[in-house]
């Protein structure tokens, strides 16, 4: 009788009319678990570094106007934020290292200077709501994309001595969240430390990254890189914006740098007015919202 070779365990054979088999399906199953679990480390990560500062603003609010409780505190941090269109935790900052209003006073910032609109058309974006964060940063990423030929970006901005992730396009979630909170070892971080525009010809050779960075990075389809510091008229870089490549980059034109440099400039110059006027109405905006409420 002629010996037959063993039949492969059922896991190990393949599948029949085009199904997957169940190691297939196991392998699937795990990396969506381990995403799953990135997914939940990356938010843990972000109420981490958010909740002490709206903490904070609660007690101020708490304490200052007689709030009830950090609950009431809450709604009035949120309702001010949603009616600037400005990040809650960016307002919840201000709170807590902003000088309050005299004890009684109707108004927080009476007889302020009103400054004026920083000038965006090297945006070349058309008409934008300068009062808007979300509008103008996608206009100035999308400005940066086109000058440097590609579809993938981001905008970081400096809050506390970080970069922290503020817009992106084309990036997948593993590199947005991997990314959101950035305070060194990467070519946004460099530019911002040296106030100077830093260009990463090809990821997987530069000595630039530690090995986890450069596995985000490369399996998020970039090869290359180019970061550009967002500085205002004081040259204080406020944020950075970064191009991401599929291919290595061989480099840029001196029209590409100058149209780049005019973009960084101008962006700088708009987040420190943001920042100053913005922002600011959205205190005063709290403040009348909390008086109006512990009457």
């Amino acid at each position: 009788m002629t010996n037959l070779p063993a039949a492969p365990p059922p896991e190990d054979q393949p599948s029949s009319d085009g199904l997957p088999s169940r190691r297939e399906e196991t392998e699937d199953e795990l990396r969506a678990t381990a995403e799953q679990l990135r997914e939940q480390v990356s938010e843990l990560e972000v109420q981490a570094r958010a909740r002490p500062r709206i903490a904070m603003a609660e007690g101020v609010l708490v304490e200052r106007y007689r709030l009830a409780n950090a609950e009431a505190a809450f709604t009035l941090l949120r309702q001010a934020s949603q009616r600037a269109n400005i990040k809650l935790h960016q307002l919840a900052a201000a709170v807590a290292r902003t000088p309050g209003p005299a004890p009684g006073a109707k108004t927080w910032f009476s007889g302020r200077a009103q400054h004026p609109i920083p000038d965006l058309t090297v945006l070349d974006a058309g008409t934008l709501n300068a009062a808007n964060q979300g509008e103008v940063l996608g206009a100035a990423l999308h400005r940066v994309l086109a000058v440097t030929g590609t579809d993938m970006g981001n905008v970081q901005l400096v809050e506390d001595g970080v970069l922290r992730m503020a817009k992106h396009a084309g990036l997948p979630r593993q590199f947005t969240d991997y990314f959101a909170f950035v305070d060194g070892n990467t070519a946004c971080s460099r530019a911002a430390a040296a106030s100077q525009q830093v260009t990463v010809k090809d990821v997987a050779t530069s000595a630039g990254f530690d090995d986890e960075t450069r596995r985000v990075i490369l399996m998020a389809g970039s090869r290359a890189c180019h970061s550009v510091p967002l500085v205002d008229e004081q040259d204080t870089v406020r944020g950075v914006i970064s191009s991401h490549h599929a291919h290595p980059l061989v480099g840029f034109t001196q029209a590409q740098l100058q149209t780049l440099d005019a973009t960084s400039r101008a962006l700088g110059t708009w987040i420190k007015w943001h920042k100053h006027t913005v922002l600011v109405d959205a205190l005063e905006d709290l403040h009348q919202l909390a008086r109006a409420s512990s009457q």
